[in-house]
C-alpha cells in the first residue's frame, strides 16, 4: 500500500507499506526531502516497522522523534509527515488531481441561502451525486454567520444588530463570527470528499485544503502564510479565518472568509467580541475600516474573485457549474425548516 503527503512548503514524503497482524509488518520511506545523516533513513523506517495499524499520524511521528537523537536533521519533512504518508497508504487516499472540481462563480443570493447550501452540496459530494465543488459566495443583504458552538447573547448585541437590520443565521461548521455586509468580505466554500483528507488530522487539513490559495493570495500581490489553527495572515496582519464541518457520510466542507472592507464601527456595535478583537489590533478608533484585502491589493472586490477562480483553474482540473433547481428548492427548505428557526439559531442561548 502506497501513501503520499506533499509537506505544505516543504517536500513530498511517500510510504510503501505492508501490514500483518494488525501491525506494519514492512515500511519503506522514499522522497525528494533531505535527510542528515544518512543512515537515520533506517531508523525511521525502524521506529515505525511493528506499530499497530490503528496508530494516528501524531503516535507514529512520536515513535520516530523519540527513535532519533538531537543530531539527525530532517529538512522538508517532519517525523509527523511520515505518519501522515503512512495513514494514507492505510486509508483510501484520493489527491487534489484524482478529482474534477466544479467551479461555482459568484451568484447573489440571500446570505442565509449559502449558509444552507453549504450543507446541501457537501452532502451531495458525499453521495456522489456532485463533484467536489469550490463556490465563491456573493449576497444581497447583511447578515451576522455564527459559528456553530458560539453563543447568541456573548457574541451578538442583538438591539444593535435589529437597528441596523442585521439578522442572525447560525452554520453548521465552528469557528467565529462573520459579519456580513454585501460587498464587505470575499468567501468561498470548498466541499470535498473525506478521502481527500484521508490521514489528516483537523488541523493538518486545515493547513492543506488552504494551499491553493495561499497561491491565489500571491497572483493579487498579498504574502500570505497559514497560521495554527484556522487563521490565514500576510505581513500586516490577520486577513482570513476559515471553519470546518466532517460530515459523517464522508465529506468535508472548508470555507474561509476574507475581510475586504469592513464598517468596523457598525461591526463592532453589532458584534461584542469584535471589540475585544479590535481592542487587541491597537484600533483606537472605531470609525477605523477594516480592509486588509482592498487595501494591501488596491484590486476592487470583483477582480480578487475573479483572480481566484483563475488560479484554482490554472492548477486543477475544472469546470464552470451553477446550482441546480433542486439544490436552490432544497436550500430554501432548509432555510425554513432550520437555519432561520429559533431551535438552530439560539441551540446556544
Amino acid at each position: 500500500m502506497r501513501g503520499e503527503y506533499k509537506v505544505p512548503g516543504g517536500k513530498l514524503v511517500v510510504v510503501d507499506v505492508e501490514a500483518d497482524d494488525g501491525r506494519l509488518s514492512r515500511v519503506s520511506l522514499s522522497g525528494d526531502f533531505f535527510l542528515e545523516p544518512d543512515e537515520a533513513l533506517e531508523d525511521i523506517v525502524a521506529a515505525v516497522t511493528g506499530m499497530p495499524v490503528t496508530a494516528d499520524a501524531v503516535k507514529l511521528g512520536q515513535a520516530i522523534s523519540g527513535a532519533l537523537d538531537d543530531q539527525v536533521s530532517m529538512i522538508g519533512f517532519t517525523p509527523e509527515s511520515v505518519g501522515i504518508a503512512i495513514r494514507r497508504a492505510l486509508g483510501k487516499p484520493t489527491s487534489w488531481h484524482d478529482h474534477t472540481f466544479d467551479l461555482i462563480e459568484p451568484v447573489v443570493l440571500d446570505p442565509a441561502m449559502h449558509v444552507a447550501l453549504d450543507e446541501v452540496i457537501t452532502r451531495e459530494v458525499a453521495d456522489g451525486s456532485r463533484n467536489p465543488t469550490l463556490r465563491f459566495w456573493d449576497w444581497d443583504s447583511p447578515l451576522v454567520v455564527l459559528g456553530s458552538f458560539q453563543s447568541v447573547r456573548n457574541e451578538v448585541d442583538e438591539e444593535a444588530a435589529a437597528r441596523h437590520g442585521i439578522d442572525i443565521v447560525r452554520r453548521i461548521s465552528g469557528g467565529g463570527a462573520m459579519f456580513m455586509e454585501p460587498g464587505n468580505c470575499i468567501t468561498y466554500s470548498l466541499s470535498v470528499p473525506a478521502s481527500l483528507v484521508e490521514g489528516l488530522s483537523f488541523e493538518r487539513s486545515y493547513e492543506f485544503l488552504d494551499q491553493w490559495v495561499m497561491g491565489a493570495l500571491a497572483d493579487v500581490g498579498i504574502n500570505a502564510r497559514y497560521v495554527p489553527l484556522n487563521d490565514i495572515a500576510s505581513e500586516q496582519g490577520k486577513i482570513a479565518g476559515a471553519a470546518q464541518k466532517r460530515l459523517a457520510a464522508g465529506a468535508v466542507l472548508h470555507h474561509v472568509t476574507m475581510a475586504y472592507d469592513i464598517d468596523a464601527q457598525k461591526m463592532t456595535e453589532v458584534l461584542r467580541i469584535g471589540r475585544e478583537k479590535l481592542s487587541d489590533k491597537g484600533v483606537k478608533s472605531a470609525a477605523k475600516r477594516v480592509d486588509p484585502m482592498r487595501s494591501q491589493t488596491g484590486m476592487e472586490r470583483a477582480d480578487i474573485l475573479a483572480a481566484f477562480a483563475a488560479h484554482f483553474r490554472s492548477r486543477y482540473d475544472t469546470r464552470d457549474a451553477g446550482y441546480t433547481e433542486a439544490e436552490l428548492a432544497a436550500a430554501r427548505e432548509l432555510v425554513d425548516a432550520k437555519f432561520t428557526t429559533p431551535e438552530w439559531t439560539y441551540r446556544v442561548p
